[in-house]
């Protein structure tokens, strides 16, 4: 018999890239979890003057150890006032909407009170953040929150919850996203030749965590642990041999192992990784032993599809992907296909209308020629006269308007500002954020 208070007691949850386990109030370690700032050492201890005192406001912090997330090691991290942690290499506006260490997001501002704090304390070894007595903006007399997260040198993360003065569900997300959990994305770089020093960078989250909301009372704790990733192997054997959630893949042109999602995506699919299947030797061995029986490589085929990312060919099957999505779809492996000779007699057999074939292949190459040419034409023009009435229907009829695309561009994100040292200048970019249907 499984009893309702055991379960409430100890929640276990799997997530691919990690695991969790929900502590309850009574449970010993619960109490364990939470990490007393007060007894430890005053001079490591920082209260973050801009933080405590404004909203919607996010810091840098640099760690003085390696951090592991989603495998790959952090050295700096950004701390917010909602109640979140950003991970990101470049910060932007839209740090809600993935990327982020959130105990608990949502639409704090600890202006509000003069009691109101953001604390944070580096021993080395695990970073604590707590933000302590924060009010939600929007409903000042609910009253205030205290909670922390640990960041542990091993990847490990933990929330500790000291003070909630209510259900989260019950938290409003109209002004500001509600979440509890991690999410991580890569970044995708295009540039804009028409606008120079400009570019349009695609966010893409691969993963989230979500986080039962209503295990989250007063003294209870979340212990959230990595599991293995391919990341971690650094040979060719250890890859393609691993034994592990993700089907990992090794690219000899960056001595990189991957499942081919993660924050090195764009370098993955830029070096052509894609193209080199799992099962391939990771010894380098003659071509010519790879086909004992004489068939050349020039004579086999593949079928070529556009890359989502780079715009660039990529190998597909003509089979539609059997993975999931969470997956990496470019590890299919290829379907070759043996061109057939025509045998010498088949000349005499020929149908005797085949020539207008070529006459009709001759008209389409012709009709493509041209289409191409016009495109190049009207895109000439629309250069040199941005604001003419062709121009501005290509402007509101261009891709990042199309439904089909689902980009948020801020909807349901709040902007936040970076506190940043004086002098420091930024590169001007375009940002859009792609999340997970």
């Amino acid at each position: 018999v499984f009893s309702f208070k055991t379960l409430c007691k100890l929640i276990d949850m799997d997530h691919n890239y990690y695991t969790s386990k929900t502590y309850a109030p009574s449970d010993p370690m619960s109490k364990d979890l939470w990490v007393n700032i007060d007894l430890m050492e005053k001079d490591k201890v920082k209260i973050h003057g801009i933080l405590s005192n404004t909203h919607r406001q996010a810091a840098r912090v640099n760690l003085s150890f390696d951090f592991p997330f989603y495998g790959h090691l952090l050295r700096e991290i950004t701390v917010a006032t909602g109640g979140f942690i950003y991970t990101g290499d470049v910060v932007h506006r839209m740090l809600t909407a993935t990327q982020y260490i959130a105990p608990l997001m949502a639409n704090f501002d600890p202006s509000v009170s003069r009691n109101s704090t953001v604390i944070y304390f580096d021993n080395g070894t695990a970073l604590v953040v707590q933000w302590d007595h924060v009010h939600l903006q929007d409903n000042y007399n609910l009253g205030s929150f205290t909670f922390q997260a640990t960041l542990h040198n091993t990847g490990r993360i933990i929330f500790a919850y000291k003070e909630i003065p209510t259900e989260i569900s019950q938290i409003s997300f109209v002004n500001h996203p509600v979440k509890v959990g991690l999410s991580d994305a890569f970044v995708v770089v295009h540039k804009i030749q028409q606008i120079p020093n400009v570019r349009r960078r695609t966010i893409y989250e691969y993963h989230r965590v979500e986080l039962t909301k209503t295990r989250i009372t007063n003294s209870t704790a979340v212990e959230i642990t990595p599991l293995p990733t391919c990341l971690q192997f650094t040979s060719c054997s250890d890859c393609i041999s691993s034994q592990i959630n993700f089907n990992c893949s090794w690219c000899h042109r960056l001595n990189r192992c991957s499942s081919g999602f993660d924050r090195l995506r764009q370098d993955w699919v830029d070096n052509n990784c894609p193209d080199e299947t799992k099962d391939k030797l990771c010894d380098i061995v003659d071509s010519t032993h790879l086909y004992p029986f004489g068939t050349p490589i020039a004579s086999k085929t593949t079928q070529r599809s556009k890359d989502a990312f780079g715009g660039r060919d990529v190998p597909s099957t003509s089979q539609p992907p059997t993975s999931a999505p969470t997956e990496d779809d470019t590890k299919i492996a290829l379907h070759l296909r043996d061109n057939q000779a025509m045998p010498a007699d088949s000349a005499v057999n020929r149908v005797p209308g085949t020539h207008f074939l070529h006459t009709g292949l001759i008209l389409g190459i012709l009709l493509v020629m041209l289409v191409m040419i016009a495109g190049v034409l009207i895109t000439v023009y629309v250069y040199h006269h941005p604001t003419s009435a062709a121009s501005l229907f290509l402007i509101e009829r261009r891709p990042s308007r199309w439904p089909a695309m689902k980009f948020r561009r801020g909807s349901g994100h709040p902007a936040y500002a970076e506190v940043e040292p004086v002098g420091q200048e930024k590169e001007k970019e375009v940002f859009i954020v792609s999340e997970q249907c």
